[in-house]
């Protein structure tokens, strides 16, 4: 068992108990964010009109919708997730707000910020930028 991670099998997205299950888990990250509802929508990439939706997705009651654009945001955030875990294991209080903080190396721009100003390709920037760190 060389490479453990390539014999699971592929996330069955497309299936609404994994949509669901992924909702719920993304809106439990973005709590611990502290993000306020316009700012979730738009990590999302959902319309500001549709708040009703998060509380259905934190509920269970809804999944999150189906398509790439979806797949991809909720993939980089929760990598984003397990990279601030892997680097701050032992300060939940830093792996937290750091997505709030200006970093230097981030031209002293937050990551929050360069998520919602740039959407999906923010999100994957700073997935990307913390692979990096990890990296180092």
């Amino acid at each position: 068992m060389e490479n453990a991670a390539q014999e699971l099998p592929p996330v069955a997205y497309e299936s609404p108990d994994t949509r669901r299950d992924l909702a719920r888990v993304v809106m439990r990250l973005f709590d611990h964010w502290q993000l306020d509802s316009r700012t979730k929508l738009e990590l999302l990439g959902l319309s500001p009109n549709s708040r009703s939706k998060l509380a259905d997705f934190a509920s269970g009651k809804t999944g999150l919708p189906k398509g790439r654009d979806a797949r991809d945001r909720v993939a980089y955030l929760l990598a984003i997730h397990k990279a601030l875990r892997l680097l701050y294991p032992e300060n939940p209080e830093l792996r937290y707000s750091w997505v709030h903080r200006r970093n230097g190396l981030l031209n002293n721009v937050a990551p929050i910020d360069i998520m919602r100003e740039q959407g999906l390709i923010g999100i994957a920037r700073v997935a990307r930028f913390l692979d990096q760190l990890r990296s180092q």
